[in-house]
């Protein structure tokens, strides 16, 4: 707005023409000077720049938005991009609906903790009609550690929706829906890529999964001095095809071991013992920060004192919260629907206290 050009906002001919005369052309022009600047620039009196300068002000600025206005507008925007409900109420509650269209929605958590099992959840709930809560759609499973259990899939499908997938034909006609890609290099990753694209439109496919982005660069990522990002190029892409087709993008990511320089650089993340007395182990996000940002969404899944925690780590829409879960049959499922705040250095810790029932995540 600061570059409008003046010529185009009504003026008064007769001062409109001295600021033209005068090279003053833009607002940005106009309003980087004083009234005095301007009433010696212009040869004019004080009550003609007034209520120019006024003038041209009111033009220039942004107009304003009222609270109401803003809640509106987020609310149409809701309802046009959409959310895919995780039947977690809690989580749903917290996330306004569930995991958010065209954004990239991260799972992070040490191995076994749960990641896959929400994963094949969500896959079912994508597949499922829409007069059940999901999606009615295709899923792109992109199994980068072969973690995808067919197996279990189904299993969640039956526990979870017995009245859909015991219907003859359901269950195979719900798995056909879901596409595994299994690719065994950074390379392959990067050719499934440039194909997803085309699949998205032609296949009416309604999530993308990708288990796991840190095991894609095993190796060849580790903490030191800044460089590119192995996986630059591609946080950007997946970026692109979430907005592009509007459609929940799910990731997971790994963990890893906080180095001895990060944690005396931070120390109010220094060492916590639990209630036993134990010392927490020093875990972060895999992946670093450039890949922080690029996630809309982060969902950390964490064990403490022989309980699993998912949180909401990062979100746009919800404070930082903390629901118990366990695994079952039927997959994830809260234990509790009422989340707990987290402040501050809660809130980024990844907690792996010993856990005895750990299922393959």
């Amino acid at each position: 707005m600061a570059n409008k050009l003046i010529s185009e906002m009504g003026l008064p001919k007769s001062i409109g023409h001295i600021f033209a005369a005068r090279n003053i052309i833009t607002a940005k022009d106009a309003l980087s000077l004083t009234e005095f600047e301007l009433m010696e620039l212009l040869d004019v009196g004080l009550t003609q720049v007034t209520l120019a300068v006024a003038l041209i002000s009111e033009i220039a600025s942004p107009p304003y938005q009222t609270v109401k206005s803003l809640l509106e507008q987020r609310m149409q925007n809701e309802y046009l991009t959409g959310h895919l409900p995780t039947h977690l109420k809690g989580l749903d509650a917290a996330l306004f609906g569930g995991i958010p269209f065209g954004a990239l929605t991260e799972l992070v958590g040490p191995a076994g903790i749960g990641k896959t099992q929400f994963c094949l959840k969500i896959s079912v709930l994508a597949t499922l009609p829409s007069c059940y809560g999901g999606l009615d759609g295709h899923v792109i499973y992109i199994d980068v550690e072969s973690k995808f259990s067919s197996r279990r899939l189904i299993e969640i499908g039956l526990n979870s929706f017995p009245e859909i997938f015991h219907l003859e034909g359901m269950a195979k006609e719900m798995a056909g829906r879901i596409t595994v890609l299994r690719p065994g290099s950074l390379t392959e990753f990067t050719e499934s890529l440039q194909k997803i694209k085309v699949s998205l439109l032609q296949h009416q496919v309604k999530l993308l999964v990708v288990d796991s982005m840190a095991a894609l660069v095993s190796g060849e990522y580790e903490q030191g001095p800044p460089r590119q990002h192995p996986l630059g190029w591609h946080i950007s892409f997946i970026k692109s095809l979430a907005e592009f087709s509007r459609i929940p993008v799910v990731m997971t990511n790994q963990v890893r071991s906080r180095s001895a320089t990060e944690i005396s650089n931070y120390s109010f993340q220094g060492e916590r013992r639990d209630d036993c007395g134990n010392f927490d182990s020093h875990l972060v996000a895999a992946l670093g920060i450039h890949w922080a940002h690029a996630v809309t969404i982060r969902l950390v899944l964490e064990s403490r004192s022989g309980k699993r925690f998912i949180k909401v780590a990062k979100s746009p829409m919800s404070p930082p919260l903390s629901f118990p879960f366990k695994i079952t049959s039927s997959g994830i499922l809260l234990l509790n629907d009422a989340g707990i705040e987290m402040t501050g250095p809660q809130i980024n810790a990844i907690d792996h206290q010993g856990h005895s029932d750990i299922i393959l995540s």
